[in-house]
């Protein structure tokens, strides 16, 4: 039996041969994202992993069922492996946005799902970071969101040289569309043709522009100036004013393809230009208000970064920790008599919040030491018979040094 296709399995490291996924990697990365996301005030919640059909209908249109796992459910209920967090949190907002102080600061970890053909960076399904801000207009709010990305990756040891956040705007490329008399019409379609301009060659361009009004040189002019609006100079300067104005450039070839986005959009890309984009998101201050039926009206921004992309940068980059020890203490039983007091010993160590193992059944003293040594561990501990009653013993394997005493001292020897 084989998995399917576009879906992981992680190992633990180290890796057996031909498998690229690990299990201490990812777990690495969770922890970075969320003592990261806690570090800026950031509450962590979690939603459902199916949901109704309709949620991902109403922010993205029906378009959008092609990508989805959806099927209909034993009651007869059209619904779908969650593709995206967004629409399930403005949900939660909506709803329980009075419970809540503003703004509201919330993140999430969850597995997402999409039907998609796999290629490098983007499988079937991933983990993802989400952050949000519910709440605050003010673009110190999109400011501290990028300022949050930026200490995410810098916190899994990639620096301004690894990569940068391009900053754009949607505002100003509806001002930008309008000046140029583009068609009201043909506002989407505008959006979605510049959004695949770095794909897209110079005629499949002019195609995708040609029923907007709007020229294809104009649209590159616009974007070559990159001249900043009030708005998006507020936030570099805001940045700036934290030391991170390095990481982020104001880059209007940046525009976000989704429909609900409504202000500031922003990437983050590796500045080789190796992978696709780490991490996107933006302001999508009406997205609450449509799921909600119009009954609450709030701000909101935040953004996404995906599991795949960014362990794949890592790696390429050396930024891999190593994650080969993983076990504190070796416990050897040489004596099987001292069984009984030695699993003692082993439960003692393990509730002082030690990682410990031993062997569950009789075993020579060099194999069992030889396991110590493979699993990483940086002690052993013995426990013998003295004169007085059993002992203990304890070895640090680095420095070579042995300590010999009553029981009870283990963990100062340690």
């Amino acid at each position: 039996m084989q998995r399917l296709k576009g879906f992981r399995e992680f190992f633990p490291e180290p890796l057996p041969p031909g498998e690229e996924w690990s299990c201490d990697l990812r777990q690495h990365i969770f922890d970075c994202w969320r003592t990261t996301a806690r570090r800026y005030g950031f509450r962590e919640y979690d939603g459902p992993p199916v949901e109704p059909l309709d949620l991902y209908k109403a922010k993205s249109g029906d378009e959008i069922v092609s990508q989805l796992f959806n099927f209909q459910d034993k009651g007869k209920d059209e619904v779908s492996l969650r593709p995206e967090m967004t629409p399930t949190v403005a949900r939660m907002i909506a709803a329980a946005e009075r419970a809540y102080r503003k703004p509201i600061k919330w993140f999430s970890m969850p597995q997402l799902f999409r039907y998609e053909a796999p290629q490098k960076g983007r499988l079937r399904e991933h983990f993802q970071l989400n952050c949000d801000l519910y709440g605050e207009e003010d673009p110190a709010a999109d400011a501290e969101v990028v300022a949050l990305l930026i200490d995410v990756l810098r916190s899994l040891g990639l620096t301004e040289e690894d990569f940068v956040v391009r900053l754009s705007s949607r505002k100003a490329w509806q001002a930008f569309y309008e000046t140029q008399g583009g068609k009201p019409e043909h506002a989407y379609d505008f959006f979605q043709a510049v959004d695949k301009m770095e794909r897209d060659d110079a005629e499949t361009i002019a195609k995708r522009l040609a029923p907007t009004g709007v020229t294809p040189e104009s649209v590159k002019s616009f974007i070559e100036a990159g001249i900043p609006t009030v708005e998006l100079q507020g936030i570099l300067d805001n940045l700036s004013a934290r030391g991170l104005g390095s990481f982020v450039k104001v880059d209007y070839g940046v525009i976000r393809g989704l429909a609900y986005y409504t202000g500031v959009v922003f990437e983050a890309f590796d500045r080789k230009g190796e992978f696709r984009a780490i991490a996107g998101g933006g302001r999508y201050d009406n997205l609450v208000g449509l799921l909600s039926g119009g009954k609450v009206k709030m701000p909101a921004l935040g953004f996404g970064m995906g599991d795949v992309v960014l362990a794949l940068l890592l790696r390429k980059r050396g930024k891999v920790p190593s994650f080969a020890s993983t076990v504190d203490v070796v416990v050897l039983i040489e004596d099987e008599t001292l069984r009984p007091e030695s699993l003692g010993l082993v439960q003692r160590l393990r509730e002082s919040g030690r990682a410990v193992d031993y062997s569950l059944t009789p075993m020579k003293s060099d194999k069992q030491f030889k396991r110590a040594l493979e699993l990483g561990a940086s002690h052993w501990a013995r426990l013998e018979r003295g004169a007085e009653g059993a002992q203990v013993r304890v070895k640090n394997l680095k420095t070579r040094a042995e300590q010999v005493g009553p029981v009870d001292s283990v963990l100062t020897f340690l």
